[in-house]
Parts: C-alpha cells; structure tokens; sequence
C-alpha cells in the first residue's frame, strides 16, 4: 500500500519545551461522557432500588418491585442528523421491569414498563433536545459533611465554635456555642435546644447502632464521661454548663422537648415524638448522607463507620460535639468552607439522577393512591404505574434547569470550553446576588483543579471556572490533578537501585553493613552510587529490607484530592532533574499545606506532571501567557472563544502544541475510525479500507449551521491511495487546519501610531485583508413558517398571494417556496402564505348583491415569511415538512417549511479583532495597500496597532509573539511555545538572528502615502489575531417609522423589535441647554407619540406641505389618566385659561390611505 506523501509531509511543530510530556492530557470531554456513563450503568439501578418496593398505604395488600434489566436502554428512533433536521429530541425508550406481588394470595405480575423516551448522550457529550444541542454543566457545591467554623465574641472577642452537619438529604443540624459556654443545636433552622437533650433524645432510639452500646448518655454522669478527655478546661465546662441549664434529665422528657421546638402547637406525645425524630433522623427516605457525606464525615472525625451506614449515628453526633469542645478549648483548626476539599462536582449523570428521583417520587405517590382505589385482585403494574410524572421531570430538567444550556459553538474550542465548565450556579447552588467574594476568589486548593484565569467578566466572575486541563474528578466527586511520584527509598530487590545514590539501610543509618565474612560493603551515612555488583551483594545480605536513597522523579502519576494533597511536598513541574532523575539542586520550590516554600529536596514526595496542569484548554494555548498580566490573559481566554470560523482558517504560527488534541477532542474533525488505506476523498465522504478489506465510510458535515449561526463545514485533507493510522485526522472542520485548532489568521503587524486611526485601541487594517478573505467568515439563519389550521380555517402556503406583485413573487416555485440559490434582501419572500381572516357582519344590501352575484373570494391575509429587516444573502436549503408525507409535526400544524439563508460577510470598519493576550480594538478604517507602512523591501504591513495598548496593560505575549512569529514565518516552520515552559528571550533574539532578522524585531518603516521613512525603528511581526462574534453587521440598526409601544405609543427599542433610539432625560438636558426648542418639541411629539401629529405630518412629508403645529403625546395623556385613577382631578388649561379638550378617537378624522397600519408594525408590506 501506498504511504501518502502527504501524511508524512504535514510539518510537525518546532517546541521550545524543556520540560517532557510525561502524560498527555487526559480526554477533553471525558468529564461529561464518563458521567453518563454512570448514570445509564449505575445511577439507574441506585434509584429504583431506593423506592422499591412501593406498598399500599396499610402496607398488607400489594407490593410492586422494579427491576433494572443490564441493558434498560432500546434503540433511538432517529440518529443525531435526524434529530437535528426534525426539531426531535435524541432519544431511546427506557423498559424496566415491574414485579406486582398480592400479598394475600401470593400472585405476582411481571410486567415489561416503559418509562418514556430518555435523551442520549451523543458520543460529543452533548443532548439533542429538540432539534437544538444542549450541554448539561457541571455544578461546583458544598459537599454533604459537618464544617467547623468560628465567629468572635463582641464583647469579650473570644473565639467560639460552631458546627454544620449538611447531610446529602434531609434536616440540617447546627452546633453553636453561646458566650456563656452553653452548647445549643439547631434542628433544620428551628429554635434552640441544649446539645444534652438532643443527645438523650436520640440514645433512645440509637440503641441497636453501630458502637451504640460503648456509651449511655440517658444519665447526667453517662454524658459527662463521653466528654470527660476533652472537656478539660478547668475553667471552662462545656458540657457541665449545658447540663445545668438543660431542664430534661429523662429520655421521654427530651423527645417531648424536641417535639414541642419543632412542631410548636401540636399535642406533644411520646409516640408522636418518637415517631418524628426516628422519620427526621433515622429514616433512609428522608436523612441520607450519601456515600460522600459518610466518607466526608469518617475522614473529618477519624472514625470506621461502615460507608453503607448513610444515616445518622449516635456515634457520629457524639463526635462532632467532641471535636466542637475541643476546638473550644484550644485544639485544632476550623475548616475553609471554600477548600476544593470542602466543595465537590455534580456532573450530569448526577444532575440527571437528581432530577429523575423527582420524578420516581411523584410517581410513588400516584402509585400508592391507585394501590389503595383498586381491587387488590385485579390490579396489574400497567394500571398501578403512571409515567407521566417521570417523562414531565425530564422535559423540565433539560428543557428549563439552569444547568442545561444551549451549547456553545461559536468554534471548536467553545463547544470543548461549554463541556468543561463548573457552575457554583443552579439549583442547590449559590446565587448572585448572595455570592461573596470569598466564594469567587481564586483558592490554592484551586492548583491544578480549576483555572484561575478562565472564568466570566462579568456579575458571574468566580462563581463559573473552567476544569484545568489535567483535572478529573473522582467517584465522590471531588476534583483531582495528577503527580508523578517520588521515591526516597525502595526494597534491595527493585532494580531500579541500581545507579541511585545509596544512604543507608531504612531504621539502621547508624550501622554498617557487612556481610558474612566480615566485608563492609556500605558504612554508616556513607553516600555510593549502587552498580550491578554492590546491588547483587546487598540483594544476598540485607534480602527484602527497605534502603534509603537519593529522592529521585518517576513516571508513575497518582492522582490526589485537595485535602489529599496538603500532607505531601510537591515540587513543582520546572524543578531541575538530572539524567537519572533526581533533583539537580538540593533546595527547591515547593507545596506544602497549600504554601510555597523553598525546600530540602530529600523532603518531596510528588512533583507536578506538567507546567500547564494548573490552567484551563482556553488559557493553555496562549502563548507567552507567563509574561501577560493575569486580567488580560482572561479576556484573552474568553475572547478566543467568541472567535468566528473563517473561509479559510491558518492554525498559528506561534502555537502551545495541545492545538491538535483540542480540535480533536472537540468532535469537529473526521478521525479515522481504522489503519488502512484511502480508496475514496469526496467532498461529502471518505472511505478507508482497513487491513481485511472491509470499507469504512466517514460522511463529512458540509454548510451546517452551528448554534451561533457559524457555519461548520468539513473538508478532507486525505487523498486516495493515502494510508492512514487509526485517531488520524482526516478530515478538517471549519475551525481548524491540518487537523489543529486555527481560530484565526497569521497577520503581519506594526505597533505604531498612524494619523489618530488607532486611537483607544482602534485597529487600521489593509485592504489587502478584505480583497484576499483573509476573516471573511460565512454565517447561516435558519428561517421557518408553519401552516396551521385556525378557528377560521386552515392557514395556506401557496404562490397566489395578495397585493404582491410579480416582482415580489420572483424566486417563489409553484409552490410558493423560494428556491435554493436565490439572492434575498429585507423583506424579500421566502414562504407565502395566507391565513383565513374573519369577516365582518354583512348588511342586507350586501347580502342581496353577494346573492345575485355569486359568492365573493374568500377573505385571507398575507402572513408570508419575509426576510427580517437588515439581513440578506443566498438560500443554501429549503426543508419542507408535511402531515400529508407521514412528518411527525406538533399538533394543529399542516405543513413546515425551513429555510437557510447563508452570508458570506467580509471583514470592515466596526468588526471587534482580538489578539490571544485580551489586547481587542474594533476596526476604525480600511486603508488602501499603498497607504499601509511598508518594510524596506516593499512588503505593506497589514494591520496597525496602538503600541500605547501595551505598556499598562502588562500583556507583553503579544510582542514576543510577534518577533518569534516573524523569525519562524521567516524560517519557514510553525513553533510550539508551552505556557510556563515557553521560548525565553535569548531563544527569540537566536531565531531572529538565524532569519536573518534584526535581533530588537524591530525595523525602519516607510510611509506608504509620501515614501518618507518613520522617525524611529518600529516592532514589526506576525502574530494571529481573530474576528470575533460582534460584528458591526449584526448591530447596524435604522429605522423610520416602525411599531409603537400600546399604552404609551412611543416606538419600541431595540433592533429584535425594530425600534427607534431611546431620546432619554439626558439628551432631553442638552437640548435645553442649547435651546433648541423646536428641535425638542419634534422630537418629543410628531417623532415620538403625539399620534395624530405623526401620522399628519407624515402626510405632510409626502404631499410636501409645511409641517402643522405638533399636538399633545400620549404619554402626557396616559399621566393625567394615571392621577385621575388616583383621585386627583387635573385639567389642562390653555393660556385664556380655557379647558382643553384631548382629542381621543380620530377615527372621525378623514385620513388618506398610507398603508400605515397605526396599531401595529408601519412597514411597507
């Protein structure tokens, strides 16, 4: 088989990294997939065990079972595409098994139950929810465990304790400690009870628990001995103080008590308070730790309780009280709430699972009702189970949670940056308004978890962070980064002594080691390098002891948790080593408690597995990001996100080197699914024959709207008779280039100023840029129409419509469809269509004439899809939809037609370009090539931009990405310059020396319009900038005439509602200060809402009469309504003092017809 020339040839990065990959980052979207993963293994079974088996209320008639088969989920009705062009929703029907048993005859009913459609996952982590991609993100929250905090006497400014027991479901438990040394306990924010009642309460009912039988707390005596080690403050007794002023000194006095401060009112009796604290406590249904609760608590308070005991145990309340008086009394530190230890991730199969519990519980509840109508013979699972509650609960989950989001996908590195999101936002989560700024503030259990650049600018800053990229999270749900592990000592029988620096044998430093005759082969706190003789000797004498070496870096990752990770020194990923792999210097920087410290090297225990460990995708492929400022590298990060796919995408020169695995991992390139050859390349597919022959076809996605209205089109990069290995990319999206990301283009720039055209951040550009495409991107509106039957009759989509004349009609077919191909513009017709419009009631003489001469044509309006208002281009696809063709289509609708409109839209004056350091500027000017600067040998530069941006904003990236940019362009290769592991300045200047560049990057310029040179050497060099989503086209808004608001009659705001500019109160002022009188009654009468003014004077524009005296707003009018509603009587006087009447109704007014619909929208329809 042929080996392709070209796979070969594609050029592989020139990386300036010291530092080895030790292991590739782990999969981009693997957070989202594993999740679900889970719940369709796990999740699923976890919850029909939880309310099986579901009785009737006597619980002595009937009990029903669910059995989750090993395979729950059938096959989806559509696949993705299909999903996506239907406006359905991606999904399989969930079957489980329901056992009905009678309990008094011992029948039992198995019956298959189909609980609904349930949506997939696709393999791109994402949910097709009707039609439209959705991403479930990830929440960031407290986890379920008792936190330890302390607040300061105001009086006396002593330290007290408290304590919060948040269990995974279930009532809240809050210890506090009163500046008289009482402790008290809050039940679910009720009143306060002395802890020594609530202990008793629930010794009554621990009595068969697990450790139960080690304590007796129904005595005074028995309490103060479970104290008595570290209650030991002479002056101060906590527990003696609480007993003294707790009134109850009996088990049943205490439930009584509890019972009466939680239902206040209620007939307080001993069966009803039993019966309350065994259901608020130790009831599963209604207190559960959760798994994470029970780990969180055994590791906070050191004890064994079995991981399945998820309720509440007498031995854990007795703890946590032990751990409260200790802390009291001077004994170990309160806990950071916001620790990374502290706060755990709920992915989507838990959200999922959440939302589902929801659902099954209403269902068990209908279930029960039903249980006890029906006759306990003829009841069956089908009449007993009603799964609309269930279907409901997920509708709503996906369809209105704040945590299902409508995906991102601007480009491939915002569909990636979507999926890895963590939100302290949500149901269960914080609010914004709530939210503090310790909450948002970067945390240094934060290292290598969570980006602590990557996050929003705005009121979300903090509360939304993004996954670092080696970050994972475990099955509790705890994020966690991985280490490479250090040894310092190891058994005689690894063979990996051989070459360390042996110290001595581990608990014998002080002896020798000799052998059986007497030979010393290693004496005391002498340091030798092992060989193969010495560590066969040792092997022979000291067989399995363990030895003391010199520390030396594996390969070997251990992933660990925040809390995890504070009892080991880690260095960190830059730390020298040296060949073998020990620390080169004897003191290095390192972690330790979540402080840096320099440090004995023989003291660590991990190091850092990458430099990049501890950033998010987004901030890991600026390059430079060391020597940028941390604000501006996070608009750099978010912004590369907002960048549009071009027509013809370049990855950067200057890259990090992950660009590849990015554009990989974000779905939007074809991979090879096989080893094999290229036996076809088409434009919509690829087919592979793999080494037995078998044909593999990869379709491609060509012109597909994504959900920013971007445009994804893949287009091969393989040829046939190519040969290529499995994961290969073999075909590009619309964001990437050779299988990279490439979100923007390589440009040449000039940081100087030019005439003022670059003020405040302005850009100038070439218009060399425009002519060549070089950010022309392509964007696709998807337009749809739907013929529905109405009360009058059925709507119509046809070509015969009314007042249109032929022109408008066009590029309509037969059927009243434009055609694919066709040009369009405002208010051009994509759909006709006419709707039944009611008639009015005839009078007799139209009666007669309507009798004598036939019935007159039906009376309809024109309700066509138009194009909206300031948007044109070319249709791409018409996609018609009817009931009469078998197309599933909402109730009451006939027929859909969709239409997609493509734009290719130049680059121009007002589009936002950004760099990847946060350095953006809108573009003020396009100049002519032969006004640009121009080197000295006649090349033009191609963008201008303001060297004032740089100095105080401290992102200096940009300009060393501009002269290592413009040394490699130059050389002739693309670079990869790792964040934190980058190319130092003497590499730059190196490179710049080896192109045969100045080594300042810096070069005399000519002005292009004159030739004269510039004053001084001027920094010139490539570096990418990117279009980004605010383009001018989308915002550019005019209007004449247009709606009006209903009550006030003023136009409405906004280019969505074609509305007028807002003249407010301000501008209002400087008119008043011109006196500019005339121009300011205009303004606010005939331009605004004096209704009759207007439409007079529109009248008199058109006939081109003077203008008449302007009338009273609306608005005027709607206040003197206002103050009559509140009594007040106002009259209008005129200068005579003489009443002015408002002229209400102008119906009465003659108005020629202007086809100016005064209600409603004045358009030119």
């Amino acid at each position: 088989m042929a080996v392709s020339s070209r796979a070969v040839a594609l050029p592989e990065r020139v990386s300036f990294a010291r530092i080895p990959d030790i292991r590739p980052m782990p999969g981009l979207i693997q957070i989202q997939l594993d999740s679900f993963e889970w719940f369709k293994k796990e999740g699923l079974r976890e919850l029909f065990e939880e309310i099986s088996p579901i009785e009737d209320f006597t619980g002595k008639n009937l009990s029903l079972e669910f059995i989750v088969p090993p395979e729950p989920f059938g096959k989806p009705k559509y696949n993705e595409d299909e999903c996506r062009d239907r406006d359905a929703t991606y999904s399989a029907p969930l079957n489980v098994k329901a056992r009905l048993i009678n309990k008094e005859t011992g029948e039992i009913i198995e019956k298959d139950i189909f609980m609904g459609d349930f949506p997939l996952m696709t393999k791109e982590g994402t949910f097709i929810i009707n039609g439209a991609e959705r991403v479930v993100v990830s929440q960031l929250v407290r986890s379920p465990g008792v936190y330890f905090t302390a607040d300061e006497d105001a009086t006396t400014g002593r330290k007290l304790f408290a304590a919060k027991l948040i269990p995974g479901r279930g009532a809240w438990l809050e210890f506090e400690t009163s500046n008289k040394n009482l402790l008290t306990v809050k039940i679910d924010r009720k009143r306060k009870l002395p802890i020594t009642t609530l202990l008793r309460a629930i010794a009554s009912l621990a009595k068969d628990q697990y450790h139960a039988e080690n304590l007796d707390l129904s005595t005074d005596q028995g309490i103060l001995d479970a104290f008595r080690d570290v209650d030991t403050d002479p002056n101060i007794r906590y527990i003696q103080a609480t007993l003294d002023r707790d009134p109850v000194k009996r088990e049943d006095e205490a439930l009584l008590e509890l019972y009466k401060k939680l239902r206040p009112g209620d007939p307080a009796t001993i069966d009803n308070a039993r019966s309350l604290v065994k259901n608020l406590f130790f009831n599963p249904r209604r207190y559960d730790l959760g798994s994470v609760g029970r780990y969180k608590l055994n590791r906070k308070l050191d004890l064994s309780t079995p991981q399945s005991e998820r309720i509440l145990t007498q031995d854990d309340l007795v703890n946590i009280i032990r751990r409260l008086v200790a802390l009291n009394n001077g004994h170990g530190r309160k806990d950071d709430i916001d620790h990374l230890g502290n706060r755990r991730v709920r992915c989507v199969g838990e959200l999922i699972q959440t939302q589902f519990r929801v659902g099954l519980l209403r269902m068990e509840r209908v279930v029960k009702e039903r249980m006890s109508i029906q006759e306990p013979g003829q009841a069956t699972p089908n009449a007993l189970i009603n799964i609309r509650p269930v279907v409901a609960a997920m509708k709503e989950f996906f369809g209105g949670s704040q945590l299902s989001q409508f995906m991102d996908q601007t480009n491939a590195l915002a569909e990636i940056g979507h999926k890895r999101r963590l939100s302290a936002l949500g149901p269960g989560g914080l609010s914004r308004e709530r939210a503090g700024f310790d909450v948002r503030d970067v945390h240094q259990s934060h290292y290598g978890r969570i980006c602590p650049i990557e996050t929003p600018e705005g009121p979300n800053i903090g509360l939304i962070g993004n996954l670092a990229t080696y970050g994972q999270i475990n099955p509790y749900g705890f994020v966690e980064t991985p280490y490479r592990k250090v040894y310092k000592r190891l058994p005689v029988s690894d063979r990996r002594l051989i070459g360390r620096e042996l110290r001595g044998v581990v608990g014998r430093e002080r002896e020798d080691v000799v052998t059986a005759d007497g030979t010393v082969l290693l004496k005391a706190r002498e340091r030798v390098r092992v060989d193969e003789a010495l560590y066969n000797r040792l092997v022979e004498v000291l067989e399995d002891v363990e030895v003391r070496i010199k520390p030396f870096v594996t390969n070997e990752v251990e992933y660990r948790t925040a809390d995890d990770e504070e009892n080991f020194w880690i260095a960190q990923a830059n730390t020298r080593l040296t060949e073998n792999d020990e620390f080169a210097d004897d003191r290095v920087l390192a972690r330790y408690e979540g402080e840096f410290a320099m440090e004995s090297a023989d003291t660590m225990d991990y190091m850092d597995v990458s430099p990049r460990q501890t950033v998010s995708v987004a901030t890991a492929l600026i390059p430079f990001l060391e020597h940028d400022d941390v604000n501006r590298a996070l608009m750099g990060a978010n912004m590369q996100r907002q960048a549009v796919p071009l027509l013809r995408p370049q990855s950067p020169i200057c890259g990090t080197g992950i660009e590849r695995q990015v554009a990989i991992d974000s779905g939007q390139v074809q991979v090879s699914k096989v080893n094999g050859e290229v036996v076809s390349a088409t434009a919509r597919k690829i087919d592979i024959v793999d080494d037995q022959g078998e044909v593999h076809t990869h379709r491609l996605r060509k012109f597909v709207r994504s959900n920013a209205g971007t445009c994804i089109n893949q287009r091969p990069i393989v040829r046939k008779g190519d040969y290529v290995n499995a994961g290969q990319v073999v075909a590009d999206s619309s964001s990437t280039e050779n299988g990279e990301l490439a979100l923007g283009q390589n440009i040449l720039v000039a940081f100087m100023s030019w005439e003022g055209g670059n003020y405040e951040d302005a850009i100038l550009i070439s218009e060399r840029i425009v002519r060549e495409d070089y950010f022309t991107s392509i964007h696709i509106e998807k337009y749809e129409v739907d013929a529905r039957d109405t009360k009058l009759g059925p709507e119509e989509i046809t070509r015969d419509i009314p007042n249109v004349g032929e022109e408008g009609l066009r590029n309509l077919d037969e059927r009243g469809i434009i055609y694919v191909g066709a040009e369009v513009g405002p208010q051009d017709i994509l759909v006709g269509k006419i709707t039944p419009k009611g008639e009015t009631e005839l009078t007799a003489e139209e009666k007669l004439l309507r009798a004598i001469f036939g019935e007159k044509a039906r009376e309809v309006k024109d309700t066509s899809l138009r194009v909206p208002h300031g948007e044109r281009g070319k249709v791409v696809e018409v996609k018609v939809f009817s009931r009469d063709a078998g197309d599933e289509l909402p109730p009451g609708v006939n027929q859909l037609v969709r239409v997609s409109i493509a734009q290719k839209r130049k680059i121009g004056a007002g589009d936002k370009m950004a760099g990847r350091h946060g350095n953006k500027g809108v573009i003020s000017r396009v100049l002519p090539i032969a006004d640009m600067p121009f080197l000295p040998d006649g090349t033009p530069v191609d963008i201008i931009l303001n060297p004032l941006g740089v100095p105080h904003r401290m992102n200096i990236g940009q300009i060393m990405e501009t002269h290592l940019g413009w040394a490699a362009e130059k050389l002739g290769f693309k670079i990869a310059t790792p964040v934190f592991d980058g190319a130092t300045e003497e590499d730059i200047e190196e490179f710049l020396r080896r192109a045969n560049l100045p080594d300042t990057g810096k070069v005399q310029l000519f002005d292009g319009r004159t030739g004269e040179p510039f004053d001084h050497p001027i920094t010139v060099g490539y570096t990418y900038m990117l279009k980004l989503a605010h383009l001018v086209e989308d915002k550019v808004h005019a209007r004449s005439t247009g709606p009006y608001s209903l009550i006030t009659q003023q136009p409405l705001g906004g280019k969505a509602q074609f509305g007028g500019q807002r003249f407010g109160e301000m501008e209002v002022w400087a008119l008043e200060a011109y006196g500019a009188a005339n121009i300011l009654q205009e303004i606010l009468t005939v331009k605004s809402d004096d209704v009759v003014g207007r439409v007079k004077t529109y009248e008199a524009i058109v006939k081109g009469e003077n203008i008449m005296e302007p009338g009273v707003p609306e608005s005027f009018k709607v206040l003197v309504k206002e103050l009559q509603s509140l009594g007040i009587n106002v009259e209008v006087l005129n200068e005579d003092e003489q009443k002015i009447q408002f002229v209400e109704d102008t119906s009465n007014d003659v108005m020629p017809e202007l086809g100016i619909n005064l209600s409603g929208f004045e358009g030119d329809h």
